[in-house]
């Protein structure tokens, strides 16, 4: 068990056992950079994606405190920011704004898009990654991004989607494949 998983155990111990606002806090600060990439990779809107943040963690805080038991915390935030964002396209889609994530994901503000922008050549190779995910069908770029940007192990990429940890497996090699072909182009 990774140091993380150790460290997120302990303060869930702690936040179940105390109702521990220091855990929450600390698990926050784990967790907030990495939901708000999520989100951020998926509206592509900083101000939309900074409330769809907060209210994971306000949905994971009220969830806590009503003493529902949490196998991983970074599974049901994700899952939690995954509903968030469908929820979002929902409601956009009602207003008869014809808002697609392929339209959103073009308007990409490179800095905003992770630490892995430091350089300008990363920043032209991953300004062409954003542009070859963007092709790729939705279940490919989700499973690719909650891999390699988010960096989650396969199994809690199986519990956000609600898929195998063998299904997220074959969509991951399917995805990189087309993804590499994209890229060739």
């Amino acid at each position: 068990m990774s140091g993380n998983k150790i460290k997120e155990k302990f303060l869930l111990y702690q936040l179940y056992s105390r109702q521990d606002p220091e855990a929450f806090a600390k698990l926050y600060d784990l967790y907030a950079g990495r939901i708000y990439r999520f989100v951020f990779f998926k509206v592509s809107n900083k101000e939309e994606a900074e409330d769809i943040t907060s209210d994971v963690f306000l949905k994971v805080w009220h969830y806590i405190s009503q003493k529902k038991k949490v196998e991983s915390f970074s599974g049901l935030l994700y899952r939690l920011a995954r509903n968030c964002v469908i929820d979002l396209y929902r409601t956009k889609s009602r207003q008869k704004e014809s808002v697609s994530l392929e339209d959103e994901m073009i308007n990409i503000d490179i800095h905003d898009a992770g630490a892995w922008t430091k350089e300008l050549g990363d920043k032209i190779e991953a300004q062409k990654i954003i542009h070859a995910l963007q092709k790729l069908k939705q279940e490919y770029k989700e499973i690719v991004t909650l891999r390699y940007v988010d960096e989650l192990e396969i199994s809690e990429i199986a519990e956000i989607t609600g898929r195998g940890n063998i299904s997220v497996r074959v969509t991951l090699h399917r995805g990189l494949k087309k993804l590499k072909e994209i890229l060739e182009q």
